[in-house]
């Protein structure tokens, strides 16, 4: 088979293989979303995928879907099978055991643990292993994961609903709603895709939301609340149900700290100095967070903006206009045009009657 036939091949299962770890998303984290397909004579004898933190990895899914025998075929997995023992054993071992004749990945694992050792396993076994077959989209869908292990950090979204004026309330504080039920349906799916979700104090206070998903099938985010002097009613919503954690600085009142914690909060405490954005993202990356996104008012979201650590927009505009109201950015001071935000690979698409633009931060790396 000639070279260019052969990538088509593997271009050809890759893409079934991503298919598959797209299965995963909303239950993976802090793992990776990966995908499995394994193919004997032009056949696909079996498919697995990673369903939830804990369970089985895609590889070994995929090898039960075989009935267990794949000696003499090809794997093809969205990242490189991983070599080390955590919740589960060493995927790479567990092939070499079986003897496929190769193993095509999609990108290799950027975390120290496996960081080419599971090839390298594979290789030294006498194993085919070929690598970098739709890598840009095996990234793509592990965007998250990358992040945190790379960036120590998150991959953060800011969320917004605007009219085309830009405001995402009126002056006296009117917000529900500026955009369609249609809108809001679909933001509930993009929650469903996060592992947490963040807000600030003001947009508890103002609006008490629940910060859950309710109209799609996705897992609830874990909820962030930034919230420096621990103003949280105790009987707010986003206590209700869920993990909750609240970043605070650390002379916030002890009482109501134990209140919190009473009613199922985790409490952050930080020093005011230490009391960053940045430092709240390594924070959760530490907590085990691949995706974050913020769903909060004009100081919050401009912050994120402003401090370069936001990599996506979600903007949900609505073909009306507000007048003088609050703007999404208002708090974000920009002094020439030359320094505007600037949001690359823009997309744009109707949901309903609104208009959903959906680009990465330039300053988000590719």
């Amino acid at each position: 088979m000639s070279p260019s036939n052969l990538r088509g091949k593997d271009e050809y299962y890759m893409s079934i293989a991503l298919s598959l770890a797209m299965r995963g998303i909303g239950r993976t984290s802090p793992n990776p979303r990966v995908g499995c397909v394994i193919v004997r004579d032009g056949v696909i004898i079996g498919k697995g995928w990673h369903g939830y933190y804990g369970g089985p990895h895609a590889e070994v899914n995929a090898v039960k879907d075989a009935g267990g025998d794949i000696a003499g075929a090809a794997v093809y997995v969205t990242l490189e099978p991983c070599c080390h023992y955590g919740k589960t054993p060493p995927c790479a071992d567990m092939l070499v055991e079986k003897k496929p004749s190769r193993v095509v990945v999609g990108i290799m694992d950027p975390n120290p643990l496996v960081d080419c050792k599971g090839a390298a396993r594979i290789r030294d076994a006498g194993i085919e292993f070929v690598s970098g077959v739709l890598a840009d989209k095996c990234r793509e869908i592990n965007k998250g994961f990358i992040s945190r292990i790379v960036r120590a950090r998150p991959w953060v979204t800011i969320k917004s609903a605007i009219s085309l004026d830009g405001n995402i309330s009126l002056s006296n504080g009117e917000s529900k709603w500026v955009t369609s039920a249609e809108a809001r349906n679909l933001v509930h799916s993009f929650r469903g895709e996060n592992d947490a979700l963040l807000t600030g104090i003001g947009t508890i206070l103002t609006d008490d939301p629940r910060m859950d998903v309710r109209t799609s099938d996705g897992a609830d985010p874990m909820k962030v609340i930034l919230d420096r002097h621990l103003r949280t009613p105790s009987g707010a919503n986003a206590l209700k149900k869920g993990r909750t954690i609240i970043f605070c600085e650390d002379e916030a009142p002890d009482e109501k700290y134990i209140l919190l914690r009473s009613k199922g909060a985790e409490i952050e405490k930080l020093s005011r100095e230490s009391y960053t954005i940045d430092n709240i993202l390594k924070r959760l990356a530490e907590i085990g967070v691949n995706y974050l996104m913020v769903e909060a008012g004009a100081r919050v979201a401009s912050s994120f903006i402003a401090s370069g650590l936001a990599d996506e927009a979600l903007l949900f505009v609505a073909p009306k206009l507000m007048g003088r109201g609050v703007h999404f950015t208002e708090e974000l001071a920009i002094a020439r045009m030359n320094d505007a935000v600037l949001l690359k690979d823009v997309r744009c698409e109707s949901v309903g009657e609104d208009f959903l633009i959906r680009g990465v931060f330039d300053c988000s790396p590719d």
